[in-house]
């Protein structure tokens, strides 16, 4: 069966002062129905940019290019999967169809809903006009009814009242749970949350971890999930990849990887991860190199504690790493 989202060498490229800079740089990932995969590395390693590609909501002025298929299961009368078609390529759709797209097919949960959520509309009618834009020809009170639906889907307490809401009456986690309802509202196939837990306090944060479990095997959704949280990703992704300066440099099964990490990025971002054992961080040397001024060979020579002579030459192509499974592999000359 085809992925529902096939993405092949997407990069994007941004116009500065010093030159065009790639913030997302020859991405490749398949991400399979009712599959989560986990995006991971610091900020400014490219997941909310290659996210922000993926929805046609890049910065203005941006280049896009490869290819972002998106593919849609039509299913039998019980329900069962039939076939899989190609709904169109992300990156080369026109603006119409990517709005024919966005919220219907393909949707994103943002970072900071305070942001997000519009401050002077109330929470209902926010909502509704997510599903009022993909289905024009519903009745006032059907749509109310898909919202409300929507609404106690996200795990939200009093729908109704709560629809009656602005954001700011509601707390940190009911505005993520509306951002949410608001997401799936149109029925979309695959959600893309962009650090969906990041200002929200840890028992919150496990709830709207399992909300989201709950969700994408329910509705068999396809989940891409960005973080920098080895631990979020260790409890809801099922495969991993992790990206450095723009391009993906370890990707495999999510338990493989985060124990038996191929790259030396990998590895130092584990040994800089939190523990509840008592022991000594080891945070990594140096910093994420400027775009306009990356190394000749391996991105992440200059930080790497196991660098040799031929990291300099050429950028390591992603390869299956000796020793671990068929699909995990890295961009490291020591992972063969």
């Amino acid at each position: 069966m085809a992925p529902r989202l096939d993405v092949r060498g997407l990069t994007v490229e941004l116009p500065t002062r010093a030159g065009w800079i790639k913030p997302v740089n020859d991405v490749s990932f398949a991400l399979g129905e009712g599959e989560t995969l986990g995006i991971v590395g610091e900020s400014g390693s490219g997941k909310t940019m290659l996210a922000l590609a993926l929805m046609g909501l890049e910065p203005q002025g941006a280049r896009r290019s490869g290819e972002a298929w998106l593919h849609l299961t039509s299913r039998n009368g019980d329900g069962a999967a039939a076939t899989t078609e190609p709904r169109g390529n992300l990156v080369s759709v026109s603006g119409a169809e990517m709005r024919d797209l966005r919220g219907r097919e393909i949707a994103m949960i943002f970072q900071e809903p305070m942001t997000a959520l519009n401050p002077v509309v109330r929470v209902g009618p926010q909502i509704e006009e997510a599903i009022r834009v993909h289905a024009p020809g519903l009745g006032r009170s059907e749509i109310r009814r898909r919202a409300l639906e929507a609404i106690e889907r996200a795990a939200i307490p009093e729908p109704e009242r709560r629809a009656r809401q602005y954001p700011h009456q509601l707390s940190g986690g009911l505005r993520q749970r509306a951002m949410i309802a608001m997401a799936l509202a149109a029925g979309p196939s695959v959600l893309i949350a962009d650090e969906p837990t990041t200002a929200l306090d840890v028992t919150v944060q496990k709830q709207i971890l399992d909300l989201l479990e709950t969700l994408r095997r329910d509705l068999r959704l396809s989940l891409l999930f960005i973080t920098h949280d080895l631990g979020v990703v260790a409890q809801i992704a099922d495969r991993v990849a992790v990206m450095y300066a723009g391009r993906i440099v370890e990707e495999g099964p999510s338990a493989e990887v985060l124990h038996r990490p191929r790259h030396p990025y990998t590895e130092g971002l584990l040994r800089a991860a939190p523990r509840l054992a008592r022991e000594k961080l080891s945070a990594i040397p140096g910093a994420v190199p400027s775009l306009d001024a990356l190394p000749a060979g391996c991105a992440f020579a200059p930080r790497c504690s196991r660098h040799v002579p031929e990291c300099d030459v050429a950028l390591p192509a992603l390869l299956h790493a000796t020793g671990a499974s068929e699909n995990h592999s890295a961009r490291c000359i020591l992972a063969r």
